[in-house]
């Protein structure tokens, strides 16, 4: 398992070689959450480890990152988020946000975590811990105040109705309140697997690319008119033919293949033009004389 595997090949070699550069005997505490992903046999793993886990449901009393950084974190990423599809949107007045929710990827939502996490404020991990441990909180707000949850919530509300979406701020505090960060059970990674594999099995295969003569016909038609385009404007005519004639070798083989398919498919004809229909003969007229 990989909590294992980071357990025995990255904590606990790192925990030794810290209590030998301070001279200290190999001795460590491990204090984990009650997460499903954690083993339960950790503590048997190493006799200089001991591992304890915390009481159930204190995750809000005594993690800090509870003390409101998650709250405000998820608030950024869902202001980002509204806002990354908006601009995209304004940019491409056919787009709608059902087609713009299936182009969203998960490089996407990396970028737009990052950026949401770069705006949690010093003064929200200063807060955070004033719970746990108040001795160590300083008054001092700086000079970079937060924004608090009920406020970004508006701007998201403001934001929402731009998309032309019904939303209320209780509604953007339900959204926010049902990702809770619980971890998913095996069970329930179980389930979404054979979920997707279902989806996967159900979506209909893409067609084959292949090069035809009315694909590439229309390639060139555009990049015709493209080029008119570009030669219209600029005044410089020996620039636009250097670039023309530049255009023009990059797609050489497109070129070729298209000249190769429509010479095939006019030397190609029908099986039925190589056999002609002969003639039937008269019958044959009766000599004058004879009976039949």
């Amino acid at each position: 398992m990989v909590f294992e595997d980071w357990f025995n090949d990255h904590f606990v070699p790192a925990v030794e070689r810290y209590l030998t550069s301070k001279g200290l005997p190999f001795k460590a505490l491990l204090v984990l959450d009650n997460a499903p992903g954690h083993p339960s046999n950790l503590s048997d793993m190493h006799p200089n480890v001991k591992v304890v886990y915390l009481p159930p449901n204190t995750t809000s009393l005594i993690q800090p990152m509870d003390q409101g950084v998650i709250a405000n974190f998820k608030a950024y990423y869902l202001r980002r988020t509204i806002r990354f599809a908006l601009r995209a949107i304004e940019a491409n007045k056919e787009l709608t946000l059902k087609q713009f929710w299936k182009g969203y990827n998960i490089a996407d939502a990396v970028k737009n975590i990052a950026s949401a996490w770069d705006e949690v404020k010093t003064t929200t991990l200063n807060g955070a811990w004033r719970k746990l441990c108040p001795q160590f909180v300083h008054s001092f707000e700086g000079f970079d105040q937060a924004e608090d949850v009920e406020t970004v919530t508006r701007k998201i509300v403001g934001l929402s109705k731009r998309l032309q979406l019904d939303l209320e701020p209780d509604d953007v505090t339900e959204l926010l309140a049902s990702h809770g960060g619980e971890e998913l059970s095996a069970e329930d990674l179980l389930e979404l697997e054979q979920q997707m594999i279902e989806e996967e099995e159900a979506a209909p295969e893409p067609k084959p690319r292949s090069l035809t003569v009315k694909g590439l016909s229309e390639g060139f038609t555009h990049l015709e008119r493209a080029l008119a385009s570009f030669e219209a404007e600029d005044p410089n005519v020996s620039r636009f033919d250097k670039i023309k004639r530049g255009i023009m070798d990059l797609v050489t083989f497109y070129k070729e293949t298209l000249k190769e398919k429509q010479t095939k498919r006019s030397v190609q004809s029908r099986l039925d033009t190589f056999f002609h229909k002969s003639p039937v003969p008269p019958p044959p007229t009766p000599s004058p004389g004879k009976e039949f």
